[in-house]
């Protein structure tokens, strides 16, 4: 008999995290219910796995996770289905990517990426911990980036990264320099690996988000829900999809849409 499971992705910064201060204690009455229900939380976030990897112990989430925007997605032991750990990678390779940024450089685009700064720069652009900025620099299929030129460079820049076969892609920080995959990518690789382990089961997706990073990921699910953010007025969905907004920011606005979606369905 097929009965309904809720499968739940959230982007971090922004969303499940605060943007300023990282902080996810706000969503801790819906993270609670989540566990208490089974319900699989899949990460997906502009992050590296070694941040997410930090992150996953602090949740106790022993669930996959969507890194680097889509670059590569991680699944744990057991965790969809028996099985060893595994990685699936969308990405081409790091050094790659850097060295095309290098070439971009000579020819005059302006900009400092993750590659360019030290620990403690990173640090004190974003608040994170010297610790926490080394994870972040650990890229191993996108490259963050701090543009310092005109709105006008920056979309030559776009071009230019296009014909080389990567793009752009905006932040809630940064912008990131990746190759053609996103978020959505992840999301169907293990809606698919969920439906295959649980074939019984009718799975209901949700992807919450707040910014431009997130736009492919909830498009791709049956309940897309916007978390009010700096960015998030730059989501645009078609208008035939019903999409849930939360009144508040970050983590509890996060919180209040995951009540409310566990109320639907009543988990």
């Amino acid at each position: 008999m097929t009965h309904t499971r809720l499968l739940l992705f959230s982007d971090l910064d922004g969303t499940l995290l605060d943007h300023h201060s990282y902080d996810w204690s706000p969503a801790r009455p819906a993270l609670a219910r989540l566990w208490a229900a089974g319900v699989p939380l899949i990460l997906s976030t502009s992050k590296t796995a070694a941040e997410v990897s930090a992150l996953r112990n602090q949740l106790a989430a022993d669930t996959p996770c969507i890194v680097e925007n889509g670059a590569m997605v991680l699944i744990p032991a057991n965790s969809v289905g028996p099985g060893p750990e595994r990685a699936h990678c969308f990405a081409d390779d790091h050094p790659r990517l850097l060295t095309v940024l290098a070439d971009l450089r000579s020819l005059g685009y302006r900009f400092r990426s993750f590659s360019d700064m030290s620990n403690d720069e990173l640090s004190g652009l974003t608040g994170l911990s010297p610790q926490a900025a080394a994870m972040a620099r650990q890229r191993e299929g996108t490259e963050p980036l701090l543009w310092l030129g005109s709105d006008g460079e920056r979309e030559q820049f776009r071009l230019a990264l296009r014909k080389r076969g990567l793009r752009l892609l905006a932040g809630g920080r940064f912008d990131h320099v990746m190759g053609d995959f996103d978020k959505a990518d992840g999301v169907r690789y293990l809606v698919e690996h969920y439906r295959r382990a649980w074939p019984e089961a009718h799975w209901v997706t949700v992807a919450l988000g707040d910014g431009p990073n997130d736009q492919a990921m909830l498009a791709a699910v049956d309940v897309p829900v916007i978390i009010q953010g700096v960015r998030s007025d730059q989501l645009q969905l078609p208008s035939d999809r019903h999409v849930m907004r939360s009144l508040k920011k970050g983590p509890a606005g996060w919180n209040e849409c995951v009540l409310n979606i566990l109320m639907e369905y009543g988990v």
